[in-house]
């Protein structure tokens, strides 16, 4: 399903546009991210879908959401994201990205 890329609040759209600036790592991420936001904009539903009790409570209160994917990125990266529909559009929040050990301490597996 086509969906529209959003990033959930505009300090996040920033840290994204900083790392097209960057050097080495950052500017890997940066293509990374944007092959996954292509991939999404496509297909909504191409992550994998986090289980409703992991999501964490924080993003449930800041982001008023109700489901939670995940993108895998190279070197163990993960995009978080969310998916909601307005009218007929069908939207992809982009809520965080984070290194595999971020990633599992937030959503609470290690």
């Amino acid at each position: 399903m086509i969906s529209t890329i959003v990033f959930a609040d505009k300090k996040l759209k920033d840290a994204f546009e900083k790392l097209k600036e960057s050097k080495t790592e950052d500017k890997k991420l940066y293509k990374w991210l944007n092959r996954a936001f292509n991939d999404l904009q496509k297909d909504a539903f191409s992550g994998i879908q986090i289980q409703r009790r992991l999501i964490p409570k924080e993003y449930i209160k800041k982001y008023q959401i109700d489901n939670l994917w995940k993108y895998n990125l190279p070197n163990a990266w993960r995009l978080l994201y969310s998916v909601a529909r307005d009218e007929i559009i069908v939207i992809s929040i982009i809520i965080e990205w984070m290194n595999h050990k971020t990633y599992e301490r937030r959503l609470g597996y290690g």
